[in-house]
């Protein structure tokens, strides 16, 4: 039998194993417990979001500090935007028109970061 489990596909044992794991949560009534496990992990992939944000951001912020106050103002005020509309995401999900709203949010918020940090590296060329 080990040697039948471990010849076997990687995909069909790890689909054998998540349905192994269904299988115990039904059977065990575990719905409430695999909620408050969903919620945890939400939290804790917002949580990580924000540590690596601001990892990058004390990494450059005296290259930061160097730029003119306005690009400054929208590179922190575009931030600052993401976080919320992160927030909004992770706190209230997102359906229907919302995530249309949530995605042109985030696109627009990067765009301009990205348009401030490539024209304040751009060295007059």
């Amino acid at each position: 039998m080990k040697r039948f489990w471990l010849d076997m596909n990687p995909t069909v044992r790890g689909f054998l194993i998540i349905l192994a794991i269904c299988g115990v949560v039904v059977a065990l009534s575990l719905y409430q417990t695999l909620t408050a496990l969903y919620l945890i992990a939400r939290i804790a992939f917002f949580i990580a979001i924000a540590v690596f944000v601001f990892m990058v951001w004390r990494e450059r912020r005296g290259e930061i500090s160097l730029w003119s106050q306005r690009s400054q103002v929208v590179f922190y005020g575009a931030a600052v935007l993401l976080v919320a509309d992160l927030g909004v995401f992770f706190w209230r999900g997102i359906h229907g028109l919302d995530a249309l709203a949530f995605l042109a949010v985030l696109g627009l918020g990067l765009f301009s970061m990205w348009r401030v940090w490539r024209d304040e590296h751009s060295y007059g060329l």
